[in-house]
């Protein structure tokens, strides 16, 4: 068996609703047949208060063994450092989270708060919110960035906003059946084997993209057009194999009709969310989109797109609805 420990920081909760919903493996398949014994979870555990106390006091002293502390949400650290804008069970979450980190075989951070910040952290960051390992693509974050577990690993970056289901759910299978040596982490700490690809990858509007056709309405589905030059898509950019491993095992963002937002990289939010930067492609000189697919650079780009404009076969502009 290993045990785990969640435990919620600054955090909404969406990833451990999202948690809920996977499906390969489901939570129950966790605890039933891949030896997971679950300490505690803020929305699952059945103990309260000074029982919570115990389990939390158990673990710090080494009466019971943390295999893998899991954190979902952000390192709340104001107001000054205190840490006391987010209490829990009688101290500031810093202090349980230096306490829990400094005993725990492997840490996971899931979702994007927890590994590099997220949204709190957009300035002028009052609540002084960082991740666990990263501050936005800044090496360091709360723990510093020469740490590493007792199995002598970084944190494991599951991020998202929030992390898919089964992203989750594969990653704690891995790290609880003993194969955590085997994941092969890039450079912001997240799992290759989920995060090679980009979100552009699958995207059921890939045919638009190739013939630079746009669309400028939302929920288009696959109807028409690209969602990457108008309405501020990142999925070219985006390292995530949403496409790959669908949501509900049905869908994405992009087959829905809505763009990508880049969240499962460590500048998400993009622009800090600043007017006119959402739902919007920024562009240099009001024709070539800033951010070009990785690799890619302008002055390629845009004869490569004169091109492909040119090119474009008729059905590339038309209405493909289909039932």
């Amino acid at each position: 068996m290993a045990t785990l420990l969640w435990l919620q920081a600054g955090a909404c909760s969406g990833n451990t609703i999202s948690l809920l919903q996977a499906e390969e493996p489901t939570v129950i398949d966790l605890l039933t047949d891949f030896g997971v014994e679950l300490l505690w979870h803020p929305s699952l555990g059945p103990e309260l208060g000074e029982a919570v106390h115990k389990i939390l006091d158990d673990l710090v002293s080494g009466a019971k063994p943390l295999d893998i502390f899991v954190v979902e949400g952000t390192v709340v650290q104001g107001p000054n450092g205190s840490g006391r804008m987010d209490m829990f069970a009688g101290r500031p979450m810093t202090e349980w989270i230096t306490d829990l980190t400094s005993v725990a075989s492997i840490v996971v951070g899931v979702g994007d708060c927890a590994a590099y910040g997220g949204l709190p952290t957009v300035a002028p960051n009052p609540s002084e919110s960082t991740g666990l390992q990263f501050h936005r693509e800044v090496k360091g974050g709360y723990l510093g960035k020469d740490w590493v577990s007792k199995a002598g690993l970084p944190v494991i970056n599951i991020p998202g906003c929030p992390a898919h289901p089964d992203w989750i759910s594969q990653i704690v299978m891995a790290v609880a059946t003993g194969r955590a040596g085997d994941l092969t982490l890039d450079e912001y700490h997240r799992p290759s084997t989920l995060f090679t690809t980009f979100t552009h990858n699958g995207c059921t509007r890939n045919g638009f993209f190739e013939y630079k056709q746009s669309t400028t309405e939302f929920g288009q589905g696959t109807r028409t057009g690209c969602l990457f030059y108008e309405l501020g898509c990142r999925g070219p950019m985006t390292h995530s194999s949403c496409n790959r491993i669908l949501w509900n095992r049905q869908s994405s963002k992009t087959r829905a009709g809505h763009p990508c937002l880049g969240c499962t990289e460590p500048q998400f939010p993009f622009d800090d969310l600043m007017p006119g930067t959402i739902f919007k492609t920024q562009k240099v000189s009001g024709v070539i989109p800033r951010d070009l697919p990785t690799g890619a650079d302008h002055l390629t780009y845009l004869a490569a797109a004169a091109a492909a404009r040119i090119s474009a076969p008729q059905w590339s502009k038309e209405d493909m609805f289909v039932v």
